[in-house]
């Protein structure tokens, strides 16, 4: 594990502290008077041990329990988030309503609170949608050119086939000429991905200039030689740290994640490329971009942030990149950088929502 997935996971052990509070406390409120003090002690050390536990056994990998940790922490998260908005409201309205009958009424409101947060995280985790962009290069491009692009999709148990089928469906629907896919298309390996038979759905993404992918860092835990093979199975062409020209006319560049210390520059990838083509680069994590924004490269795609997946995380994310969602010209590059088309973990996603975008391409008259 990186040191920043370290440092990551300090800050929410922390955080987890402050949430478990919160719940106990709205434990206490909506159980007053109907549970004794002995109960309600025992109930609040159990919460303190039972999550604590389980996020140090995640940390120190001695029981890793990623999806567990934070299916915790996202209910300690949407419970917090309804308790302080009830709280707001009970700070507003006391003065002209009975405190007794307030509370009845906030203690029914409490639930279908927390229950409409996981709704909508769900609904936002498995119903993608489709963002157009129009942009015009500094170089000539013979033909417009419609891009399709999507990125992590965590190919696993809780994200299948099924979604690839609609991802075909919407490139299909676009008529898009070029599908670009910069990392984290399966979720660590491919075992679920095959005991699941995925590969006939991921087949069905094409498009006439071809399919082409690089690696995310969850490509890169070990398995990445399966996934690779796996994908080019699927008639998506990986591109290990390297370039490729279509038709004369444009160039990709597929640059692995980051984890991989040992990949090449983005300089050395341009080496032997033509530059006074249109270059578009995949790379997965949005590290260089203002590196990038001097180099010749006219469009760069990005995903691994997923605009922080829940909220208020995208307020981290934004800290950490200089583009860490949407779009930004700089210098004469595109810059673009999704939310991700998949979840990481668990199927929720608060303050952003799954997406595909569809990139229309002019060149210089």
């Amino acid at each position: 594990m990186e040191l920043r997935h370290y440092i990551i996971f300090g800050c929410a052990t922390i955080v987890l502290q402050l949430f478990i509070y919160f719940f106990n406390r709205t434990l206490y409120w909506l159980f007053s008077g109907k549970i004794s003090h002995k109960t309600r002690r025992a109930i609040f050390l159990f919460n303190y041990l039972a999550a604590n536990i389980i996020v140090v056994l995640t940390i120190t990998r001695i029981q890793p329990l990623f999806r567990l940790s934070a299916f915790i922490l996202i209910c300690l998260l949407f419970s917090a988030f309804v308790s302080i908005a009830l709280a707001v409201i009970h700070k507003l309205l006391c003065r002209w309503f009975d405190s007794e009958k307030l509370n009845r009424i906030l203690r029914i409101c409490y639930p279908i609170g927390v229950f409409g947060l996981f709704g909508l995280s769900l609904y936002n985790a498995y119903t993608p949608v489709t963002i157009h962009y129009q942009i015009t290069l500094d170089k000539p491009l013979a033909t417009p050119l419609r891009i399709g692009m999507a990125s992590d999709f965590h190919l696993g148990k809780l994200f299948g086939g099924d979604k690839m089928d609609e991802l075909a469906e919407i490139f299909n629907r676009e008529k898009v000429d070029l599908i670009l896919l910069p990392g984290d298309i399966m979720d660590d390996n491919v075992n679920a991905y095959l005991a699941e038979n995925m590969q006939p759905h991921l087949a069905k993404l094409k498009a006439p200039l071809g399919v082409y992918a690089t690696l995310g860092n969850h490509d890169l835990f070990g398995d990445q030689q399966r996934i690779a093979d796996e994908m080019q199975k699927a008639g998506i062409q990986v591109l290990w740290d390297r370039a490729i020209t279509i038709n004369d006319q444009f160039v990709i560049i597929g640059r692995n994640d980051d984890l991989l210390r040992s990949r090449p520059s983005t300089e050395e990838l341009l080496q032997n490329v033509n530059t006074r083509l249109p270059v578009f680069l995949m790379d997965h994590r949005p590290t260089e971009i203002l590196r990038h924004a001097e180099l010749p490269i006219d469009v760069q795609v990005s995903g691994h942030a997923h605009k922080g997946q829940v909220f208020p995380a995208n307020i981290i994310t934004k800290l950490m990149y200089r583009l860490h969602y949407g779009y930004e010209k700089i210098g004469n590059g595109h810059f673009f950088v999704t939310s991700g088309y998949g979840f990481w973990g668990i199927p929720m996603r608060l303050g952003s929502q799954s997406e595909v975008f569809i990139i229309d391409v002019k060149g210089k008259n």
